[in-house]
Protein backbone atom coordinates (compact mmCIF):
# COMPACT_ATOMS: atom_id res chain seq x y z
CA UNK A 1 0.00 0.00 0.00
CA UNK A 2 0.97 3.21 -0.54
CA UNK A 3 1.11 5.90 2.05
CA UNK A 4 -1.38 8.71 1.53
CA UNK A 5 0.52 11.50 1.44
CA UNK A 6 2.89 10.11 -1.65
CA UNK A 7 -0.11 9.00 -3.33
CA UNK A 8 -1.58 12.61 -2.93
CA UNK A 9 1.49 13.70 -4.45
CA UNK A 10 1.57 11.21 -7.03
CA UNK A 11 -2.11 11.92 -8.12
CA UNK A 12 -1.36 16.30 -8.18
CA UNK A 13 -1.23 16.15 -12.13
CA UNK A 14 -3.49 12.68 -12.42
CA UNK A 15 -5.07 14.49 -15.34
CA UNK A 16 -2.01 14.00 -17.44
CA UNK A 17 -1.83 9.78 -16.79
CA UNK A 18 -3.90 8.81 -19.51
CA UNK A 19 -3.40 9.76 -23.26
CA UNK A 20 -6.73 10.04 -24.84
CA UNK A 21 -7.20 7.29 -27.39
CA UNK A 22 -7.65 9.68 -30.35
CA UNK A 23 -4.04 10.53 -30.04
CA UNK A 24 -3.34 7.38 -30.18
CA UNK A 25 -1.95 5.29 -33.25
CA UNK A 26 -4.11 2.43 -33.76
CA UNK A 27 -4.65 -0.04 -36.48
CA UNK A 28 -7.79 -2.14 -37.20
CA UNK A 29 -7.59 -5.93 -36.75
CA UNK A 30 -9.10 -6.62 -40.26
CA UNK A 31 -5.61 -4.76 -41.31
CA UNK A 32 -3.27 -6.05 -43.45
CA UNK A 33 0.11 -6.55 -41.86
CA UNK A 34 1.57 -4.49 -44.93
CA UNK A 35 -0.45 -1.37 -43.33
CA UNK A 36 0.19 -2.41 -39.59
CA UNK A 37 3.93 -2.23 -40.94
CA UNK A 38 3.37 0.75 -42.71
CA UNK A 39 2.53 2.42 -39.36
CA UNK A 40 4.68 1.47 -37.09
CA UNK A 41 7.67 2.02 -39.34
CA UNK A 42 6.55 5.35 -40.50
CA UNK A 43 5.50 6.52 -36.84
CA UNK A 44 8.71 4.65 -35.23
CA UNK A 45 6.23 2.85 -32.71
CA UNK A 46 7.51 -0.42 -31.13
CA UNK A 47 4.04 -0.99 -30.38
CA UNK A 48 0.49 0.12 -31.10
CA UNK A 49 -3.03 -0.70 -30.24
CA UNK A 50 -5.51 -3.08 -32.52
CA UNK A 51 -9.12 -1.87 -31.94
CA UNK A 52 -12.32 -3.34 -33.82
CA UNK A 53 -14.53 -1.14 -36.37
CA UNK A 54 -16.35 0.30 -32.54
CA UNK A 55 -12.85 0.81 -31.72
CA UNK A 56 -13.20 -1.84 -28.92
CA UNK A 57 -9.73 -2.91 -27.69
CA UNK A 58 -8.64 -6.44 -29.45
CA UNK A 59 -4.95 -6.48 -28.09
CA UNK A 60 -1.33 -4.86 -29.56
CA UNK A 61 0.87 -5.61 -32.07
CA UNK A 62 4.82 -4.99 -32.77
CA UNK A 63 7.16 -5.04 -35.36
CA UNK A 64 8.55 -8.20 -33.91
CA UNK A 65 5.21 -9.53 -34.09
CA UNK A 66 5.28 -8.90 -37.45
CA UNK A 67 8.95 -9.48 -39.00
CA UNK A 68 8.52 -13.02 -37.04
CA UNK A 69 5.56 -14.20 -39.61
CA UNK A 70 8.09 -13.17 -42.55
CA UNK A 71 10.66 -15.41 -41.56
CA UNK A 72 10.84 -18.69 -43.32
CA UNK A 73 14.07 -20.97 -43.18
CA UNK A 74 16.25 -19.50 -45.87
CA UNK A 75 14.52 -16.16 -46.74
CA UNK A 76 12.07 -14.05 -45.80
CA UNK A 77 8.63 -13.92 -47.14
CA UNK A 78 7.67 -10.59 -47.50
CA UNK A 79 4.75 -11.41 -49.77
CA UNK A 80 3.06 -12.59 -46.03
CA UNK A 81 2.62 -9.01 -45.78
CA UNK A 82 -0.16 -9.18 -47.91
CA UNK A 83 -1.73 -12.59 -46.89
CA UNK A 84 -2.16 -11.83 -43.38
CA UNK A 85 -3.90 -9.36 -41.55
CA UNK A 86 -3.65 -7.98 -38.10
CA UNK A 87 -5.56 -10.05 -35.98
CA UNK A 88 -3.73 -13.33 -37.30
CA UNK A 89 -0.67 -11.76 -35.50
CA UNK A 90 -1.49 -9.43 -32.69
CA UNK A 91 -0.92 -10.16 -29.04
CA UNK A 92 -4.53 -10.51 -26.98
CA UNK A 93 -3.18 -11.19 -23.48
CA UNK A 94 -1.43 -7.66 -22.32
CA UNK A 95 -3.04 -6.40 -19.09
CA UNK A 96 -5.78 -3.52 -19.43
CA UNK A 97 -6.59 -0.90 -17.15
CA UNK A 98 -10.14 0.68 -16.23
CA UNK A 99 -9.03 3.00 -14.01
CA UNK A 100 -5.88 5.32 -15.37
CA UNK A 101 -5.68 7.14 -11.80
CA UNK A 102 -5.02 3.30 -9.78
CA UNK A 103 -1.38 4.31 -9.08
CA UNK A 104 -0.52 1.65 -7.41
CA UNK A 105 -2.04 -1.00 -9.84
CA UNK A 106 -0.02 0.80 -12.31
CA UNK A 107 3.04 0.80 -11.13
CA UNK A 108 3.20 -2.87 -11.01
CA UNK A 109 1.85 -3.36 -14.55
CA UNK A 110 4.19 -0.64 -15.76
CA UNK A 111 7.16 -2.49 -14.37
CA UNK A 112 6.67 -4.97 -17.89
CA UNK A 113 5.08 -2.74 -19.94
CA UNK A 114 5.88 0.42 -21.64
CA UNK A 115 2.28 1.25 -21.94
CA UNK A 116 -1.36 0.28 -20.28
CA UNK A 117 -4.15 0.19 -22.56
CA UNK A 118 -6.92 2.13 -20.71
CA UNK A 119 -10.97 0.76 -21.51
CA UNK A 120 -14.23 1.21 -19.91
CA UNK A 121 -16.72 -1.32 -19.11
CA UNK A 122 -17.72 -2.07 -22.33
CA UNK A 123 -13.95 -3.13 -23.42
CA UNK A 124 -14.46 0.30 -25.70
CA UNK A 125 -10.42 1.80 -25.97
CA UNK A 126 -10.41 5.02 -24.22
CA UNK A 127 -6.77 5.51 -24.12
CA UNK A 128 -3.36 4.68 -22.61
CA UNK A 129 -1.48 5.19 -19.26
CA UNK A 130 2.69 5.51 -20.41
CA UNK A 131 5.32 4.46 -18.15
CA UNK A 132 6.71 8.22 -19.10
CA UNK A 133 3.91 10.09 -17.78
CA UNK A 134 3.55 7.77 -14.19
CA UNK A 135 7.48 8.21 -14.01
CA UNK A 136 7.23 11.96 -14.16
CA UNK A 137 4.90 11.47 -11.08
CA UNK A 138 7.38 9.36 -9.09
CA UNK A 139 9.86 12.42 -10.07
CA UNK A 140 8.08 14.97 -9.35
CA UNK A 141 6.85 13.16 -5.84
CA UNK A 142 10.41 12.37 -4.61
CA UNK A 143 11.47 15.59 -5.62
CA UNK A 144 8.98 17.30 -3.76
CA UNK A 145 8.22 14.68 -1.11
CA UNK A 146 10.04 16.41 1.73
CA UNK A 147 9.07 20.16 0.90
Amino acid sequence: MIDQRLQTLLLKNKQKFMIPASLVATVNQSNSLDHAFLVLTKDRYAKIIVVDNENHYCGQISLAMITDQLLETQRINVERLNELIVADVMQTDAPVIKDPTNIEENLHLLIDQSFLPVVDDENYFCGIVTRREVLKAVNYTVHTFGK
